[in-house]
């Protein structure tokens, strides 16, 4: 994750769907237009969900990182409101 600086992060590790997608959506709301979120999550349903329905928000998926504890980072730049 070292070569995108992220202006927030947001942990729903601890959520099942649907809440894993409102948990990411309150915090990329929080977000000025063009700052990037850091979503950590688990495998499974979070990463199918949580990437396609942040572009269905017209949201941006920079990146979908693979970490060594099998969890998933997802980055997003937000896009225009």
């Amino acid at each position: 994750m070292a070569d995108i600086k992220t202006d927030e992060y947001v942990d729903i590790t601890d959520v099942v769907c649907p809440v894993t997608f409102v948990k990411a959506k309150i915090a990329i709301e929080e977000l000025e237009p063009g700052q990037i979120l850091c979503v950590h999550m688990n495998d499974g349903e979070p990463v199918q969900n949580v990437p396609r329905s942040m572009k269905e928000e017209g949201h941006r998926v920079l990146k979908l990182y693979k970490n060594d504890d099998g969890t998933y980072d997802l980055i997003v730049e937000k896009g225009e409101e």
